[in-house]
């Protein structure tokens, strides 16, 4: 239905080598310890854990390392207090970014950020310069063998699917009203797809078309963001 997103293939290509680091552990490790303190400890009374667990399995983490982080949430271990911050500006070539993060020192990621806009060609901005380009929706990123992109949307006609995106890698993405998330997931998963990951996300209304030298300067700048300690996720409307 809509185009290809490379920074959406470069992302998830990049969460799975940062896993075969740890860089990945660490940061879904802040990302649990924040769900379990604010929906309490029990996945199934609380959605953003669940997911988050799943997510967890999914990259192999050790069960002990996402129980240490609930404790840590939910005050039964000592852990730092992690507070989620967004952020939004433009990039290189004007391209519009919205960054989650998780940090225990504010002053030090608002810091980080401002030098990795400036120093890359681009502007943070305040907030709400940028966010009126996105709306929250539910995305489902998943792989398939011999799937194709009409045969999804079928099998995926009958619920709100606002957009199924085939990928350059051949991977999925597929949006839609994050009320029912979880039942696209399920009925994707029916139809032979195996899903990485799903999530609510920012995504852009419309998107920007880069020519080759100005999208190789965004998505280096994304990558750059995506690499910081304190940053969690990274949204753009990069086509």
């Amino acid at each position: 239905m809509s185009g290809h997103s490379k920074w959406s293939t470069i992302k998830h290509k990049k969460a799975k080598e940062d896993a075969k680091r740890g860089q990945a552990f660490t940061k879904l490790i802040k990302e649990i310890t924040v769900a379990a303190r604010h929906g309490g400890g029990d996945p199934n009374a609380n959605p953003r854990l669940r997911t988050l667990l799943e997510k967890a399995r999914e990259v192999n983490m050790p069960i002990d390392n996402s129980n240490r982080a609930i404790k840590k949430g939910t005050g039964e271990l000592p852990g730092v207090n992690y507070e989620e911050f967004m952020y939004e500006g433009y990039g290189p070539q004007g391209i519009a970014v919205i960054v989650e993060t998780l940090s225990d020192n504010k002053n030090r990621t608002v810091a980080s950020l401002r030098h990795l806009f400036s120093k890359m060609g681009g502007n943070l901005g305040e907030s709400g310069s940028v966010n009126w380009m996105f709306e929250k929706l539910g995305v489902i990123h998943a792989t398939a063998q011999g799937i194709k992109e009409d045969q999804l949307i079928e099998a995926l006609f009958d619920y709100d699917i606002r957009d199924v995106r085939q990928e350059e890698d051949g991977s999925f993405s597929v949006i839609c009203d994050p009320k029912v998330l979880d039942q696209v997931k399920l009925a994707a998963q029916k139809a032979g797809l195996k899903v990485d990951e799903a999530a609510v996300e920012w995504v852009a209304k419309t998107s920007t078309e880069l020519d080759t030298a100005g999208e190789e300067k965004a998505l280096d700048f994304l990558s750059a963001l995506q690499d910081d300690e304190d940053v969690q996720h990274v949204y753009t409307n990069l086509a």
